[in-house]
């Protein structure tokens, strides 16, 4: 997204071959949760040269922004975290870079690992998400009925996050939250937590499957909604469910056809919604029309730079070398794409150390190109060069945040079967 390494430049062919070892071997030495992981030079990475590493850059400073607020204690427990702060801080120093001077500065922080699970297809899997947009109102009316919701005040979020989210009945008995099917029927109706109303039940739903929707109101003006909270109640994947029944075969199968079938089929739709117990909570963000909504690492995504992996392995701010050929142009996948992104959210579909969700922007049409990636490729992490080693993913390595399982696991749908599932 085969050339001389750029490390070479000013470095001297022995101070190269030198530094290039030494990444070889600790780059064999680390270790991720369940994978295999593979040193490589960056002369191996098709299309590395042909990027442009400027805007790459730019996103992993949004990243910094959010590293640079750990504290001592979190960077000596977590060594990956650690090594990115100590990379932000040389970045911050570096100030503005051009393509040139960006690529330089990523070889000579980090090393590349290909990422590839054990036991699997040797090679990343791919998926893509967007934000939505809808028709709204900040009132009920005939035509607008469906009701958004923010978070409620009965709902117990869990410690630390340990435990599933909850309430109390009776006075005093933890419960499981209500579900979709009760939420739907009305048991939060009256309680004044409708943020709007939108026309269609389906965009609904897909504005939870995404996490973040853009709601243009009546009267002109334009709302900005971000995931909040969820019931806590599993994802079940209504698309598997139209494979396994075969409505949709596999290869068919995308986000675009998921919503045309629930509109052509509009009881049978509400039946299989319901069926995917889980239920998102929004809150109204105060982000102008031409920001990106905010990803699990709490920065701005970047449309192609930001990419959404597994944080109980991956560290939020890791730079990851995205090399696929995807379905962009047209439903084949003959579009090359390789580019180097950045880990900045999570998504409950996305299990694995090679599993990431490419965060391709806002709108309908955008979404149709997103709801319809599913494609393998090469997965390849850039590991600090300061990282020590035998260092790597873990949970015990991440920095974690607020839960954030905003169920965008309908693209996940769209996977082979195999595809991991919470």
């Amino acid at each position: 997204m085969p050339a001389p390494d750029a490390r070479t430049i000013g470095l001297g062919f022995g101070a190269f071959m030198f530094a290039a070892l030494n990444g070889a071997v600790a780059a064999q030495a680390m270790k991720l949760p369940n994978a295999k992981v593979e040193p490589l030079s960056f002369a191996a990475l098709d299309g590395w040269q042909d990027d442009d590493h400027a805007e790459a850059f730019g996103a992993f400073m949004k990243s910094c922004g959010a590293i640079q607020h750990g504290t001592k204690a979190m960077r000596a427990a977590r060594p990956v975290y650690g090594a990115l702060f100590k990379v932000c801080e040389r970045a911050k120093a570096a100030g503005p870079l051009d393509r040139d001077q960006a690529r330089a500065f990523f070889e000579e922080n980090f090393r590349p690992v290909r990422v590839a699970p054990f036991g699997e297809t040797p090679q990343g899997f791919y998926t893509g998400y967007y934000e939505t947009e809808v028709h709204g109102s900040l009132v009920r009316t005939e035509e607008f009925n469906v009701p958004i919701y923010r978070k409620p005040d009965n709902l117990l979020m869990p410690k630390n996050g340990r435990g599933r989210p909850a309430r109390i009945a009776g006075g005093k008995k933890i419960v499981p939250y209500h579900d979709r099917t009760e939420i739907e029927q009305g048991v939060l109706a009256g309680k004044g937590l409708e943020i709007c109303w939108v026309k269609d039940p389906v965009d609904a739903f897909f504005a939870q499957i995404q996490g973040s929707t853009r709601v243009k109101l009546n009267d002109g003006k334009l709302m900005r909604l971000n995931y909040h909270a969820h019931n806590g109640l599993p994802y079940t994947p209504v698309g598997r469910n139209l494979i396994d029944r075969g409505i949709i075969s596999k290869e068919e199968m995308s986000m675009d056809r998921i919503r045309d079938w629930m509109r052509a089929n509009p009881e049978e739709g509400r039946a299989l919604r319901r069926k995917n117990r889980s239920f998102v909570f929004f809150r109204e963000t105060h982000l102008a029309a031409d920001e990106e909504c905010i990803g699990a690492q709490g920065v701005p995504l970047t449309a192609l730079r930001s990419v959404a992996v597994d944080r109980k392995i991956h560290v939020y701010g890791t730079p990851i070398w995205v090399d696929v050929d995807l379905p962009i142009e047209s439903e084949v996948p003959d579009t090359k794409f390789r580019r180097l992104m950045v880990a900045q959210d999570t998504g409950s579909a996305i299990v694995g150390p090679a599993r990431a969700d490419i965060y391709f922007g806002s709108g309908e049409e955008i979404g149709s190109i997103a709801g319809r990636v599913k494609q393998f490729g090469q997965f390849v992490m850039l590991a600090p060069r300061n990282l020590a080693a035998g260092k790597g993913g873990g949970a015990r390595t991440v920095p974690v945040p607020k839960p954030k399982p905003r169920s965008r696991d309908v693209v996940a749908d769209a996977a082979v079967t195999s595809e991991p599932q919470p």
